[in-house]
């Protein structure tokens, strides 16, 4: 029988406001994007699940296809909760998302009041539960109204299936119609799903119009998926891609031809810098996302326990300096030249 670290919140962790909520989350969140379906042996989503739980991550990101297959994340969350979290529902922020391809036919996809609604009531039957924590708009669509979504989202938290609502992946003039629409019905957005890394920084660009500066602006936390981008921001691919690495054996969304000779290259310097902080590649760039002004948590993925306590380390790194900034600016050119 499992029994959580009794210590699990004093100072393993640290938290942040979400924007102008009165939600905190931690630094760093547990996504089951990867490693929580059914070509992961149970045994091992548990012990990573139980970890994160005992080092204060209290924050499961999942989203309704999320496997594979789509929903065996949600599934296997499910029997966690009855096998392992019993009693400590009140302790976990859960969120999932709606939007991508989930089943066959016109209503399987996308952002209608159909789709959302009724993926929102799958997902709370796989996961055994009467509501989330936070629903999520999983991307922008284009072909539906944006008020249709918005007021889909907006009934949700009305009907007690979601306590919040968040967007994620949405253009920034769009998100800006969000936050004011639901503003406007007593809904306000929690929070805005973007990816974020030393290599992929499109919420950032804009400088003040930026998609991170408009959360900041408008009082909505951000979340960062993909801090270590699928792994590259390790020292994993330091020598070339390992024959057991994700690139080399699941390319769907890692392919070889990301690792090219000047990626390569910035990789090696950026872990050059690292080492002279005394510390990870992995943990180095975490720092510099939750750097970034406006920051609230990044989403991990981790086929170990011992890969999250790794990342964990973060907690207790220190900020980095200008001159490290520039250094790892002039690190990142190497790629473009």
């Amino acid at each position: 029988m499992y029994t959580p670290s009794a210590s699990r919140y004093a100072g393993t962790m640290t938290y942040r406001r979400c924007g102008l909520s009165g939600i905190q989350l931690p630094v760093l969140s547990l996504g089951f994007w990867h490693n929580f379906g059914e070509v992961t042996p149970e045994d091992q989503s548990r012990a990573i699940a139980r970890a994160a739980f005992d080092m204060g991550i209290c924050h499961f990101d999942l989203a309704n296809n999320y496997g594979p297959a789509p929903g065996a994340a949600e599934e296997r969350l499910g029997k966690m909760l009855r096998d392992d979290f019993r009693g400590h529902r009140d302790e976990l922020l859960i969120s999932t998302k709606a939007a991508y391809d989930m089943w066959e036919g016109p209503y399987g996809t996308w952002a209608s009041r159909k789709h959302l609604v009724a993926s929102l009531n799958q997902s709370l039957r796989r996961m055994g539960l009467d509501y989330v924590d936070i629903f999520y708009c999983h991307r922008y669509d284009p072909a539906t109204p944006l008020e249709e979504t918005l007021q889909a989202l907006t009934d949700i938290v009305r009907a007690g299936k979601a306590l919040y609502v968040g967007l994620s992946r949405w253009p920034r003039e769009a998100a800006a119609v969000g936050y004011d629409y639901l503003r406007s019905h007593d809904v306000p957005c929690l929070i805005y799903q973007g990816r974020l890394n030393l290599f992929d920084r499109g919420v950032t660009d804009g400088g003040d119009s930026s998609v991170l500066a408009l959360c900041r602006h408008e009082g909505v936390g951000f979340i960062g998926f993909s801090p270590l981008a699928q792994g590259l921001l390790t020292d994993r691919y330091l020598d070339g891609i390992p024959a057991d690495s994700r690139m080399a054996h699941d390319p769907r969304y890692l392919q070889a031809s990301a690792l090219t000779p000047a990626r390569l290259e910035s990789i090696r310097r950026l872990n050059a810098i690292a080492r002279q902080r005394g510390e990870t590649l992995a943990t180095m760039a975490l720092t510099w996302a939750l750097q970034q002004d406006g920051v609230t948590s990044l989403i991990v993925g981790a086929s170990s326990p011992q890969q999250l306590v790794r990342n964990a380390a973060v907690v207790n790194s220190a900020p980095l300096t200008p001159e490290e900034l520039q250094a790892i600016e002039a690190a990142l050119q190497a790629a473009h030249t």
